[in-house]
């Protein structure tokens, strides 16, 4: 499975490392990632890849979803598909 994850906030301390932990923990592996600081706001895209069978896509967007709420960071997830079909539009 493959989705693409954004991470928007107030830059803080750890943000990068924060996020690459969590995902580590929940077995993703970043295939790909950008990031920027604008004006004192972070923002933050990558594309996360792991095993369904292993770990579902519900379960990542949960740990992501708790993960924003404890770092005060806007996390969000969508499948590639999802994502892929979006900008064709």
């Amino acid at each position: 499975m493959k989705a693409v994850i954004t991470v928007i906030g107030h830059d803080q301390v750890g943000i990068v490392a924060k996020v690459s932990q969590k995902l580590a923990t929940l077995k993703v592996n970043i295939t790909d990632i950008s990031q920027t600081l604008m004006d004192g706001d972070f923002t933050m895209m990558l594309m996360g890849e792991w095993n369904e069978k292993t770990i579902n896509f519900e379960t990542v967007k949960k740990g992501l979803t708790d993960l924003g709420t404890e770092t005060g960071l806007d996390i969000h997830i969508q499948r590639q598909e999802l994502f892929d079909a979006i900008q064709k539009l």
